[in-house]
């Protein structure tokens, strides 16, 4: 019986029609393929854009976010601060989970009283709590949540947190989640099986609050390979994929048995240094393979001359084959927050030359630069062009592509040098990728969870924390751009470009395009 307290934060295969009409048989089942493996059904285990579009299918947040990153409600109806510090958010009446419990308030306690405290999470979620000082259960439909001081962005920060059950989850194990035995939501569809590194079965949740999918059955598959996904489109095997390869695009635009879907997206894809290393980095060495007995990545000139020496727009145009925008900021320019008058310039060889001679490296270093060769669109290629650009000012670079999950865990005990990794916004404001990608790592606070260099910069950290403040949205966007101009001058990554957001499907489907580049089953329907 659940109480009242106040708790203090401590499978059907579709074929293409000639004519690409949907019939009734094809609206049962829904067969899509995702380019990006899902490492785990625990909604609060790992901030990784593939499992939160899969927990969006079983979960629910208190407020979500609409396919232009506008905040709206969900579990929660409304919400108002009622004082400085107080937050009073309203829920929505008559939810229940997937085993028939009603959703309360007491479970909004419970959840955010677990996020924190996931054990061996990755990538924590942690960083959307470290606000709340404590939970406050006003009555069975009402939650007021206590910060410290002012807190404007607690309710896009909500966005980010499913909510669990407090008597069904009271002992939860990731394993558990992963097994089916705790994946249990409010969400639009239930899960029946999950395979890692395979598939996830779904089937509609006939209960669900809000809109009803259009789909009986989800064979949600992950199919890591470019080539395989979209034969299996071509083929009839799915009906639905999404990061469409580049090298295809063309070939799909003029097949009259498909159609792509698209939307300008907010993943920014860069490199993130070793900044943690004071003496030698783990794959840094002198051009005889010796140690230097430094890590030359902590002077900002030898970082500078790395970001010099990336041609961005040659990157967009040959790798992505046009299907990103040329960044050296964390937004799309027109986001709230960017940095509107931001230049994405040319490469400048000679002038990156004289960097790494002004710091001492006039015959530049060895270096090995890491990265996934099955997460991102053409993450392998990325890297192979980048390092020739920067062998082209003296830093001999070695590429080492590897698979996903063994790349994020060498990433995260801070064992490379140099990596390419994407950061996706899904609230469209630049506080996200600043508390996680830049901030200072601090675990207690929340802040630096995918920080995987290690960067600290004490005066973007005290702007950042000014913004976090200021109820007001004009200062706020202010202090934003200055604690980006600051990270952004001092390299504390190197932005490569933003990436555009492109699904293909069967003719006589539908697709709400999502700048997030979430893929959900929900947002899937046959055509009117």
């Amino acid at each position: 019986m659940k109480t009242m307290r106040s708790v203090a934060l401590a499978a059907t295969l579709s074929a293409f029609a000639a004519t690409g009409a949907a019939t009734p048989g094809r609206a049962q089942t829904l067969n899509l393929a995702v380019g990006a493996p899902v490492t785990s059904i625990d909604p609060h285990y790992h901030a990784l854009s593939p499992n939160y579009a899969v927990a969006d299918m079983l979960f629910d947040s208190l407020t979500a976010f609409d396919a232009q990153a506008r905040i709206q409600p969900r579990l929660a109806e409304s919400w108002k601060p009622v004082a400085e510090d107080v937050w009073e958010f309203k829920l929505r009446p008559n939810v229940k989970f997937h085993n028939g419990n009603a959703f309360t308030a007491e479970d909004v306690a419970f959840t955010i009283a677990r996020v924190p405290t996931v054990p061996n999470s990755p990538s924590s979620y942690g960083i959307y709590t470290r606000a709340i000082q404590r939970v406050e259960v006003v009555d069975p439909l009402t939650v007021r949540f206590h910060t410290n001081g002012p807190y404007p962005l607690l309710p896009v920060d909500l966005g980010q947190i499913q909510m669990l059950d407090s008597e069904t989850h009271a002992n939860p194990l990731t394993e558990d989640f992963n097994s089916g035995k705790l994946a249990i939501g409010t969400g639009p569809f239930r899960m029946v099986s999950y395979r890692s590194g395979d598939r996830i079965e779904y089937t509609r949740n006939e209960d669900y609050f809000g809109p009803k999918p259009a789909w009986q059955r989800v064979n949600y598959r992950m199919i890591t390979n470019d080539a395989a996904r979209t034969a299996a489109l071509l083929s009839g095997d799915v009906d639905f994929i999404d990061q469409v390869p580049t090298s295809d695009i063309t070939k799909l635009r003029r097949d009259n048995r498909v159609q792509l879907s698209e939307a300008n997206g907010l993943r920014l894809i860069f490199l993130a240094l070793d900044h943690a290393h004071e003496g030698d980095s783990p794959l840094i060495t002198d051009n005889d393979g010796k140690p230097l007995g430094r890590n030359p990545l902590r002077d900002v000139r030898v970082r500078r001359a790395l970001s010099m020496a990336i041609d961005r727009q040659a990157i967009t145009d040959r790798v992505m084959e046009g299907a990103s925008l040329p960044s050296t900021q964390l937004l799309p320019p027109t986001a709230y927050g960017a940095l509107p008058d931001r230049r994405v310039g040319p490469a400048d060889l000679d002038g990156a030359k004289k960097l790494l001679a002004e710091a001492g490296y006039p015959n530049g270093f060895r270096i090995t630069l890491s990265g996934p060769n099955d997460r991102y669109m053409n993450d392998a290629r990325i890297i192979q062009a980048i390092g020739q650009m920067w062998t082209r000012i003296g830093v001999r670079t070695s590429v080492e592509g590897q698979p996903w999950a063994a790349f994020v865990a060498r990433a995260g005990r801070q064992e490379l040098s140099a990596m390419l990794v994407g950061w996706g916004t899904s609230s469209g404001e630049p506080t996200s990728p600043l508390r996680s990608l830049l901030a200072t790592f601090t675990p207690p606070r929340g802040w630096g969870g995918s920080n995987r260099g290690r960067y600290s910069n004490p005066a973007m950290d005290a702007k950042l924390d000014e913004a976090l403040r200021t109820l007001d949205d004009g200062k706020r966007e202010q202090l934003l751009r200055e604690a980006t101009t600051i990270a952004m001058d001092d390299v504390g990554i190197i932005p490569i470009h933003i990436q555009k957001n492109i699904w293909a499907m069967r003719r006589g489907l539908q697709h709400e395009a999502r700048a997030d580049e979430l893929t959900r089953a929900q947002d899937v329907r046959p055509a009117q």
